[in-house]
């Protein structure tokens, strides 16, 4: 491994001090290094500054630096190129990194040294229709979701899977998640908890205006199709809780398996088990 990336959330604490860290040593083992993230004027003499597209074509893996926020948006944006990603958590509940800051120099020691695993992650791919058009397609790791305004009253979502009528959701809105977002959102809404790395997709209505309308767990392959029925209320579809797109009155919106999944790489120190007894403990936010 000769060429890396450092993706970097600069409102973080002690992030400036902690990427001349990884620089430094990362020279010092004759390594490229490529930095997204910050201004040139903050970046070591000699280091190129660059998009996160641009880093994603010129390095051979990312060391993501903040929280799961971080690493959600990363991924989105670097996944699609296929090139691995590190995450080092410099945020609170950690999820989606590897490690924490205290296990960073050992863990690029492992690096370097080709001590690692790559483990890819489903993503799913949300496409907007209005009057037969599609007007948006996104990418998110954790979840597309359809959700109403601050002031709007209950909205009325027609859901299908695979051309199969469901139900029509009376309820604040829909989780439509990947495994990996089992332990964001969905959870939350009530949604079972599933290990990673399996390839399945979750269908989670929010606060539903029925007793029976439970989550559903569905095929990896499913297309799920959801009609907005409401003519007034403002209505939201949200990538990974970091970026929306308004809908309009009978939009319908269609999610289902990306063409391509996120890669991170493990050093398994950590278990998802462990990590679940630890995390759901602690609880707290993270920089989504």
């Amino acid at each position: 491994m000769d060429s890396i990336g450092i993706i970097i959330n600069p409102e973080k604490p002690n992030v400036m001090s902690i990427t001349a860290q990884i620089v430094n040593w990362l020279r010092q083992h004759g390594k490229k290094i490529m930095l997204s993230g910050l201004g040139s004027e903050d970046v070591p003499e000699g280091i190129a500054v660059c998009s996160e597209n641009e880093l994603a074509q010129n390095v051979q893996c990312i060391i993501v630096l903040g929280g799961d926020g971080t690493l959600l948006s990363s991924a989105r944006t670097i996944a699609v190129q296929g090139t691995p990603l590190f995450g080092v958590n410099l945020g609170q509940l950690g999820f989606l990194t590897e490690i924490e800051l205290p296990d960073l120099m050992p863990a690029l020691e492992k690096l370097i040294s080709g001590q690692y695993e790559i483990e890819e992650r489903m993503m799913l791919q949300a496409a907007v229709y209005r009057e037969g058009e599609e007007i948006g397609r996104f990418f998110c790791l954790n979840d597309a979701v359809i959700t109403k305004g601050a002031f709007a009253r209950l909205i009325r979502l027609k859901t299908f899977v695979n051309g199969e009528f469901v139900d029509v959701y009376p309820a604040d809105g829909l989780i439509v998640s990947t495994p990996t977002g089992s332990t964001a959102y969905s959870l939350s809404a009530g949604g079972p908890l599933v290990v990673p790395d399996l390839e399945l997709m979750i269908v989670t209505p929010i606060c539903p205006h029925t007793l029976y309308a439970r989550p559903l767990v569905i095929d990896k392959n499913s297309k799920v199709t959801v009609e907005l029925m409401d003519t007034q209320a403002e209505v939201m579809l949200t990538i990974d809780g970091q970026s929306g797109f308004q809908l309009a009155p009978f939009d319908r919106v269609v999610v289902q398996k990306a063409p391509f999944n996120a890669k991170f790489m493990k050093l398994h120190q950590r278990g998802f088990y462990g990590i679940l007894r630890q995390k759901l403990r602690e609880g707290g936010s993270t920089d989504v």
